[in-house]
């Protein structure tokens, strides 16, 4: 699914993921002080736009300028301001030191990008930063609720530690929670029904 597939999906006259944040980044966002907030792959920007109005600094990037062009869109109509660039996840200039958290959902990587955008990603939190990630785990395949048809983009446990190695190379971090469950997805047209999905928070020290 390239920039082609995105921007034609996104240019649906309506929120295709709804305009609420994601449940689970809603959960753990509403117990952390404020401070910067990065959102790769944001999309149409639901995420940013809560964090916004929860006092949060909020960067967002995605590839698709149709996303982008909703995402600040629906930061207008709550009254809120976040700042979205335009990049391939890959290709981005990621800053080092810079946020307190970093929220990754449903941002399905392909493998052969997959490593090198989360260390980039690891480098960009600040010492005592968190990464928050919900993405669709391999049961998914079995599910018609959304996500990707091609079982390498889906993660397992296996997968995520392979690719957050960083956190837990020579103690520079801890893992908080790792875990698959069974949830009831309801994010507009294309995140609905029964969903297998893995959830995984880190701590940069």
């Amino acid at each position: 699914m390239d920039r082609e597939f995105w921007n034609s999906r996104y240019s649906e006259d309506h929120f295709i993921y709804g305009v609420e944040p994601n449940e689970f980044f809603k959960q753990q966002i509403d117990l952390l002080d404020t401070g910067k907030l990065f959102l790769p792959g944001e999309g149409e920007g639901r995420n940013a736009v809560y964090a916004a109005s929860k006092g949060w600094i909020v960067d967002a990037v995605d590839f698709s300028e149709a996303a982008k062009n909703k995402a600040l869109k629906l930061a207008e109509s709550k009254s809120v301001k976040i700042n979205y660039f335009i990049s391939d996840l890959a290709k981005y200039n990621y800053p080092t030191n810079e946020y307190d958290l970093v929220g990754l959902f449903f941002v399905h990587l392909s493998p052969s990008i997959r490593d090198l955008v989360h260390s980039k990603i690891i480098k960009s939190l600040k010492s005592g930063g968190r990464i928050i990630l919900e993405a669709f785990n391999k049961n998914q395949i079995n599910n018609d609720s959304g996500g990707p048809k091609d079982i390498q983009l889906l993660y397992d446990e296996k997968v995520i530690l392979k690719s957050f190695s960083e956190l837990l190379r020579n103690s520079t971090g801890e893992i908080l929670l790792l875990k698959n469950t069974t949830i009831e997805l309801s994010e507009g047209d294309y995140h609905k029904g029964k969903a297998d999905v893995i959830r995984f928070i880190g701590l940069k020290k």
